[in-house]
């Protein structure tokens, strides 16, 4: 892994062997499909690309709590859901950030299929993935990715 000077290094005394760790931040993206086929996706706030819901999950929070604060934050989820894990990206580094980041790509169920912005999202809306497999930017393209996993 290439060295970045970064938060959440932790490099071991010069008379240790041991490899440099590494910790990350870990981000949870939720795809949601409804009855045509299409995804769930949001703009966030102040972004101009198209991307799953979801965000970084808090310290001490579990994998249910994340998800549902984050589509509450992102998407005005209301109701239960049921979940499973569909990929995870390899770690990337985030320079403007100062960290690496490592993102965990779900299937969501939800009870209800409505979604509006929330605080922390600008535009929402259902739309065919294929739309976004030639796009410009690296995180629409990957919506068209995670849909096909």
């Amino acid at each position: 892994m290439p060295e970045h000077p970064t938060h959440g290094t932790i490099h071991h005394d010069a008379y240790s062997d041991r490899k440099t760790d590494y910790l990350y931040r870990v981000s949870i993206k939720c795809l949601v499909r409804n009855e045509k086929g299409e995804i769930l996706v949001v703009k966030e706030t102040n972004r101009t690309a198209w991307d799953l819901p979801g965000g970084g999950m808090d310290h001490g929070e579990d994998i249910k709590t994340a998800i549902a604060r984050e589509m509450k934050e992102e998407v005005n989820l209301q109701g239960d859901f049921t979940y499973k894990i569909l990929t995870v990206d390899e770690p990337v580094y985030l320079p403007n950030h100062h960290f690496w980041q490592l993102r965990l790509i779900f299937e969501l169920t939800p009870e209800n299929l409505t979604f509006t912005p929330g605080e922390d999202g600008d535009e929402v809306m259902f739309a065919d993935p294929v739309v976004f497999k030639e796009s410009e930017h690296n995180v629409e393209r990957h919506v068209y990715l995670y849909s096909t996993s």
